[in-house]
């Protein structure tokens, strides 16, 4: 199946976790695939692996909260292929504290990266896609989003912030021919994720009636059905792939 045959698309974090499984796959269904990475490391060996498989992919190490380094990517992107159907903001991060325990510097860390880096990427994407009338953006929000999640201020402000903007943007979009959607993911399985302790693991899945974590492949199918001309009549919402979690 190669249901993004001739797309480019763009992938923020898309060199480790559930970003390099959205990478993989998009590169195997034929999609010119950008990764953004701060991890340099990894995200050129990813690009090595998927060219020497045949499959187009470029790396270009980037943090998505700098405007100006999104601009010039981006427009590096359209010099490169001649335009951007689908933009996937995956990237983000935690520093977790309690509220009392937050400082201010940990808050704005995850705004910068995880609210306005969305931001970012969209508002400087958007106007080539408007201009081509056709266009996918995807958001990765979180179940935390949806619940709130103790010692997450910073986190669950950015996730929940993230729905409100995909739900604006999908009615100030959607007359040009673009879609916008955001994944809820609950607990996945990533490298970060696996190094928690046991118990923690435990009490996580012990919430999931599932009965086990999610893998990054979980998200990766989400994104690519909701770029895909399968979803054509989808935008605005939220899909959350988190095994039935009980909040």
């Amino acid at each position: 199946m190669n249901r993004f045959e001739n797309k480019v698309v763009l992938i923020t974090g898309g060199a480790a976790g559930i970003g390099k499984a959205t990478t993989e796959l998009f590169a195997a269904e034929g999609a010119s695939v950008h990764i953004w990475d701060l991890n340099e490391a990894a995200g050129t060996a990813l690009v090595t692996a998927l060219t020497e498989a045949g499959q187009k992919a470029a790396f270009r190490k980037l943090n998505v909260a700098e405007y100006e380094d999104v601009k010039s990517g981006i427009e590096a992107i359209i010099a490169a292929d001649g335009k951007l159907d689908v933009l996937i903001n995956n990237a983000g991060i935690t520093m977790d504290k309690t509220l009392v325990k937050m400082d201010p510097a940990t808050w704005q860390k995850v705004i910068d990266v995880n609210l306005t880096g969305v931001f970012n990427c969209t508002q400087i994407a958007a106007p080539y896609m408007i201009e081509k009338g056709t266009g996918v953006i995807l958001n990765a929000s979180s179940v935390v989003g949806l619940y709130g999640n103790f010692g997450q201020t910073n986190y669950v402000a950015t996730k929940a912030g993230v729905i409100g903007m995909t739900k604006t943007w999908s009615r100030e979009l959607g007359r040009k021919g673009i879609r916008v959607n955001a994944v809820a993911p609950g607990f996945i399985a990533t490298e970060m994720v696996q190094q928690m302790p046991e118990k923690v693991i435990e009490m996580m899945v012990s919430k999931v009636p599932l009965g086990r974590m999610g893998k990054p492949e979980d998200i990766a199918h989400t994104y690519a059905f909701l770029a895909s001309d399968h979803a054509a009549y989808i935008t605005g919402t939220v899909i959350s792939v988190d095994g039935g979690i009980i909040s």
